[in-house]
């Protein structure tokens, strides 16, 4: 059940829910859902947010008193019940992907080996700053011990970073890129040999492809003994209240991925701005999101090389592996230090310093510095500082955008579709 030897072999994009259900027998309906879908799917066992924080009691209870949790209780339910789940549908063909989102997920892990699964995701970094106040020291050692417990589960392990989606939004792309390449070699010094690289679809087309190329060129670069794939996100921020306009989003996150040649994405669904989706919401988006990349097969977006996005990251990524020859000491200093600094997150470890804006084209640029390594190549900043009311309205700015067309207002020129060669 290796996920990147499944996703080398595919023909086409491979396409992937974010599903999580608690009762095993509705998991593993969904994973045959998925898998039976008519698209090149991946499987997804998303968890619940108690066993994210390790709050096992609150589990026993919930399902002691038919409380509902919002995705798998893996640390929870024994290793036979979840290896009954992915039982004859999991495997070679369709491999099945934990996704928890937690900074200390040891025992996560271990109930990953138990069951006999070996793909999940996320990051030092990423699994640590946006979700809560866990000092980043003691994360980085977590995942240390964590990658020897995924590798002690047996051949095939495979890990993605979830770093290409810090905070979901509102981080401009070169960040989002750098932190996506050091997890991606956080995770290769520590043994992994078979990675994915993340990325979340931001609020321009444009400098989406050329974050894409960005994030492929480095780690071409960088990782160049890995087994390594990239994964688009669909965008994590607000979602468009209107099914079209949800629709027309996942259709954009699918030319990003067509047209840089990302091999794996991560759908949304028009559940998502109102609930948890259903087993056939996900199943309409993947069989959606397949169907346009059928459409968009052999198409090829402009690659702009090593430019402004791969330069920034570049800085920010030679600045870290120059800060200490260990990487785990060398993320803790690069945080202390400012080298990396992360838009209006609000972790104790972060520094605060550097913030975004949206520009007239939807472009996400800094808008403040502090103490990012960039400024021999970082494009100019804006003099007035984000104000709150600014700040706001860009959060709001791709639900707003996308839902125009169905609300009968004029879509803004900033989404336009980004040129392709055939």
């Amino acid at each position: 059940m290796n996920l990147g030897a499944y996703v080398r072999r595919q023909p086409g994009l491979v396409v992937q829910p974010r599903m999580g259900l608690a009762d095993p027998r509705a998991m593993r309906a969904g994973l045959r859902a998925t898998r039976d879908a008519a698209a090149i799917t991946a499987g997804t066992i998303t968890l619940d947010s108690y066993t994210r924080v390790g709050d096992l009691a609150a589990i026993e209870y919930a399902m002691r008193e038919g409380i509902a949790l919002n995705g798998y209780p893996i640390v929870s339910h024994s290793p036979e019940v979840t290896r009954a789940v992915v039982d004859g549908i999991g495997g070679d063909d369709f491999p099945v992907q934990v996704r928890h989102g937690s900074a200390r997920p040891q025992a996560i892990f271990r109930a990953v080996n138990a069951a006999g699964l070996r793909a999940t995701e996320g990051g030092p970094i990423s699994y640590c700053l946006p979700y809560g106040r866990t000092p980043l020291a003691e994360s980085v050692a977590n995942w240390a011990e964590c990658c020897a417990i995924l590798l002690d589960g047996g051949p095939g392990a495979h890990l993605e970073t979830f770093g290409g989606c810090l905070l979901g939004q509102l981080c401009p792309p070169s960040q989002l890129v750098a932190v996506s390449v050091l997890e991606a070699l956080y995770f290769h010094r520590h043994g992994l040999r078979s990675i994915s690289l993340s990325y979340a679809q931001q609020t321009n087309a444009d400098q989406d492809v050329e974050a894409v190329y960005a994030l492929r060129r480095l780690t071409a670069q960088l990782l160049p003994d890995a087994d390594t794939h990239t994964v688009i996100y669909t965008y994590m921020g607000l979602a468009p209240r209107t099914a079209g306009g949800v629709e027309a989003l996942l259709t954009r996150a699918v030319e990003i991925a067509a047209g840089t040649g990302a091999e794996r994405l991560i759908v949304k669904t028009a559940a998502e701005a109102h609930r948890i989706p259903t087993v056939a919401e996900n199943i309409a988006a993947l069989e959606h999101a397949a169907a346009q990349a059928a459409a968009r097969y052999g198409t090829v977006a402009d690659d702009p090389g090593e430019g402004q996005i791969y330069q920034e990251a570049y800085a920010m990524i030679d600045a870290v592996l120059n800060a200490d020859a260990d990487l785990g000491r060398a993320i803790v200093t690069a945080f202390r230090r400012g080298l990396l600094d992360v838009p209006y997150c609000l972790h104790p470890d972060n520094a605060g310093r550097s913030r975004s804006y949206l520009d007239a084209d939807g472009r996400l640029r800094w808008a403040e510095l502090g103490s990012l390594p960039i400024r021999a190549v970082a494009e100019r900043t804006r003099a007035q500082a984000v104000s709150s009311a600014e700040f706001l309205e860009s959060l709001s700015y791709v639900q707003r955008s996308f839902d125009a067309p169905a609300l009968g207002r004029s879509t803004p020129a900033a989404l336009a579709l980004p040129e392709v060669n055939r």
